[in-house]
């Protein structure tokens, strides 16, 4: 894929930067994301590192932190230029976005260049949500760079996932009720590399659920309305707004009815009952597809959805205000994802009633950094290293906060 980095380096920052009413004093948000990417960041292959302790991001299994992990983390990049733009740090705004395209070329460049038909368990797809996770992140550069390859990028691997591969032989996430297969998107095929057709009672989780949900709404947002192509084509590159929000709602419906009870959202569903195991990312993404659905239609119902997720998090995980983290792989990341969608739902729909518990995390966190690295697992009353190796994805919860949330 082209990346003129410079050019739009130049093209996006030039030019003096309206200051905005950015709260002083917030050097040490700054701070905290420098120290976050002077420790995991491999700075010749600009993706990141599992450990500190790794020389360099290999791969999967040599001290690549996991593919849909990089999303997260590119993802603050991008929110880092957002937060110096609206700070008019016309320097910091260059940075950022330089920071934020290298990231970007690093990813493709170690991913295949985002071949999502190359499903090698190494440095390629092989799980949807992973795919889907790089659609929001691809559809979220096309918002802020304008450069139509990424929203041509992100259209792809939405129906990719959709749909499925011919190259791959898989018949898609989407469990296609006309199919029988009762609704909602699948989270795998098997085998990886000559996939089943799937069956009714194949995991269906919240995890490609709602993230397909936020990716249909962000492009829903994104292409042009006046877009005419022919629906119902296998693994198209593009799709009609009206398909995209007609996605969203649908697979909304069915994972809001299945795997959501009163604000908790259950990790996802095989041939039974929904099966309840918290994680923030599950309440993350619930809360994020509530909001962005609450915008586009104005139904208020979606809002209370997403304030039920909250209180949740707030109400029923957290210990005394501080957000949980989760020790096994890659879990860690679940407090950068939350920070996320949290955002949407203060900042977008009106509900700063949680500013109080945010600033706490992010005090808490900044206060419990370790001083030699400047990173934080943030909020814990635990080691910020699991078996004494310092690790990104708890590290990437209190930079997410601090980058999300200006002037907590």
């Amino acid at each position: 894929m082209r990346i003129f980095l410079l050019t739009m380096i130049f093209m996006f920052c030039a030019g003096t930067l309206p200051a905005q009413n950015i709260s002083a004093n917030r050097s040490n948000d700054w701070e905290a994301y420098d120290a976050f990417n002077r420790t995991f960041l491999d700075s010749a292959k600009y993706i990141y590192k599992d450990f500190v302790q790794r020389e360099k991001a290999v791969d999967r299994w040599n001290g690549a932190a996991a593919i849909w992990c990089q999303a997260h983390f590119y993802e603050m990049a991008l929110a880092a230029c957002e937060r110096a733009k609206e700070e008019g740090d016309a320097l910091r705004y260059r940075a950022a976005c330089k920071h934020a395209l290298r990231l970007l070329q690093g990813n493709m460049k170690q991913y295949v260049g985002f071949d999502f038909d190359d499903c090698n368990i190494n440095t390629g797809w092989f799980v949807y949500d992973d795919i889907m996770w790089w659609t929001i992140s691809l559809a979220q550069s096309y918002r802020i760079f304008g450069d139509e390859e990424y929203l041509a990028l992100s259209e792809k691997s939405f129906c990719r996932v959709y749909y499925g591969s011919e190259k791959v032989g898989d018949d898609g996430s989407y469990a296609d009720p006309k199919r029988g297969l009762g609704g909602g998107m699948f989270w795998e095929w098997q085998p990886i590399d000559k996939p089943l057709p799937h069956k009714p009672g194949d995991f269906r989780s919240a995890c490609i659920n709602f993230p397909t949900v936020i990716a249909a709404c962000m492009l829903y947002n994104l292409v042009p309305e006046d877009r005419n192509v022919t629906e119902g084509t296998r693994y198209p590159a593009m799709q009609t707004r009206d398909f995209y929000l007609r996605t969203a709602r649908e697979v909304y419906q069915w994972a809001h009815s299945t795997l959501a009870d009163n604000g908790r959202v259950a990790d996802g569903i095989h041939d039974g009952g929904p099966e309840f195991h918290d994680h923030l990312y599950n309440q993350a993404t619930y809360i994020g597809a509530s909001c962005l659905l609450y915008r586009i239609t104005g139904e208020r119902e979606y809002l209370r959805n997403a304030v039920l997720g909250a209180n949740y998090v707030f109400g029923t995980m957290c210990r005394n205000g501080i957000l949980p983290v989760e020790t096994g792989p890659e879990q860690g990341v679940y407090c950068a994802i939350l920070a996320q969608y949290l955002r949407m739902l203060v900042y977008d729909c009106g509900q700063t009633q949680y500013l109080t518990y945010i600033r706490q995390n992010i005090e808490t966190g900044w206060k419990n950094r370790d001083k030699s690295t400047g990173v934080s697992d943030g909020f814990f009353d635990r080691p910020s290293s699991v078996e004494g190796k310092t690790e990104v994805y708890p590290a990437s919860g209190l930079p997410a906060l601090m980058l999300m949330f200006p002037g907590e």
